[in-house]
């Protein structure tokens, strides 16, 4: 009986000695494979990124690439039977005071028509809530300060993107050729949009100044002439209205 016991010791001492080197092969062999795993994920990873790095780098060079040449010095513009001045909106202060960008939008676009290159002016941007209201301030400045005559001054309110501002030029106020007024970095995807309207436009600076926090803009603005070049080939919706004739009388869109 003791002979067995013992030799059933050294059994289970010879079994566990066999076994244990396996154990320590499989977890090896376990570990190699994650960092395999990690490694071709991290690859991945990485090609994925270069490859939508250069798409958006690609894109973006294509936008600014096909409407570079229709942004023009204000002084190169001259009356040629354009429809309108189009501005477009930005921020406005909780005062009611223009932002500095949206206030050099706003001048840009008056000397402009003081000068004649058109006999209308369309403001466009959000009015899309009570205390906010971007395009009567642009039309107080314009009346106000630059003695624009309230009948030759457009509003729309529902231009809360630049791509609705542009389908509601086109679609709403029968606008098929433009003089667009904003500052130069946004004037890319905006001759861009307008473009897949059907509008006939040219583009003027108004980076009359620098603009705080321009560094971010630009980069954000970057990923948004990506966005748009899909927005033209989809087309989504947005807000409608009544047919409005550019040559007639602006008034009509005033809320007062």
């Amino acid at each position: 009986m003791k002979q067995k016991t013992k030799e059933n010791r050294k059994k289970c001492k010879r079994e566990k000695n066999t076994r244990a080197p396996k154990i320590k092969k499989e977890a090896r062999l376990s570990r190699r494979e994650r960092r395999l795993v990690l490694a071709f994920l991290a690859i991945t990873l990485a090609l994925a990124c270069l490859m939508a790095g250069g798409l958006v780098l690609g894109i973006n060079a294509a936008v600014r690439h096909s409407v570079k040449d229709r942004i023009l010095p204000a002084e190169s513009i001259v009356a040629n039977g354009y429809d309108c001045i189009l501005v477009l909106g930005c921020g406005v202060k909780a005062d009611g005071r223009p932002s500095d960008m949206l206030y050099d939008r706003i001048k840009t676009a008056c000397l402009l028509y003081q000068v004649g290159v058109a006999e209308k002016i369309l403001f466009s941007g959000d009015h899309g809530r009570e205390h906010y209201d971007e395009v009567n301030t642009m039309k107080r400045v314009a009346h106000e300060e630059f003695s624009v005559p309230l009948e030759d001054i457009f509003l729309d309110h529902a231009g809360f993107s630049t791509y609705e501002t542009m389908a509601r030029a086109s679609t709403v106020f029968g606008v098929r050729s433009a003089v667009v007024v904003t500052q130069e970095y946004h004037l890319y995807r905006a001759l861009f949009l307008a473009d897949s309207y059907g509008i006939e436009a040219v583009g003027v600076s108004a980076s009359l100044r620098g603009y705080a926090g321009q560094f971010m803009r630009d980069i954000r603005e970057v990923a948004a002439r990506c966005k748009d070049l899909f927005t033209t080939l989809v087309k989504p919706d947005f807000v409608g209205g009544e047919a409005i004739d550019i040559g007639g009388d602006g008034r009509v869109t005033h809320d007062s």
